[in-house]
């Protein structure tokens, strides 16, 4: 299968995803912070419906250019963490929450790579 790291890389950050809303992530962000959590749950899972329709449109109509950047942006997400790392209201510290994120950068770099 062409392009299997990032379709699994694809698959870790997509995994992330379902992990940042049980940990709800929406409190680290400065507007979301401020609602309560259940309109928090609310917004931030609707936000991810255009991310996922642009997602699966860039995938049907531009395949290889929205892979690399994809791949890219797979990348980046683990210096965003690390960047929010100390954040007292950063609600990923366990080693599964880690492991997903750093994979998906992981499976990201080989598929540009390799």
């Amino acid at each position: 299968m062409e392009h299997l790291f990032f379709y699994v890389g694809l698959s870790f950050i997509l995994t992330h995803e379902l992990d940042a809303i049980r940990l709800k992530e929406w409190t680290v962000f400065p507007l979301l912070s401020k609602l309560n959590d259940n309109l928090g749950f609310i917004v931030f899972t609707i936000l991810h419906i255009p991310l996922f329709i642009l997602l699966f449109y860039g995938l049907k109509t531009n395949q290889e250019q929205t892979i690399k950047w994809l791949d890219i942006f797979f990348m980046i997400h683990i210096g965003l963490h690390l960047l929010i790392l100390k954040n007292r209201k950063n609600p990923f510290k366990s080693i599964f929450s880690w492991t997903i994120i750093i994979f998906s950068g992981l499976f990201g770099f080989l598929d540009l790579v390799l």
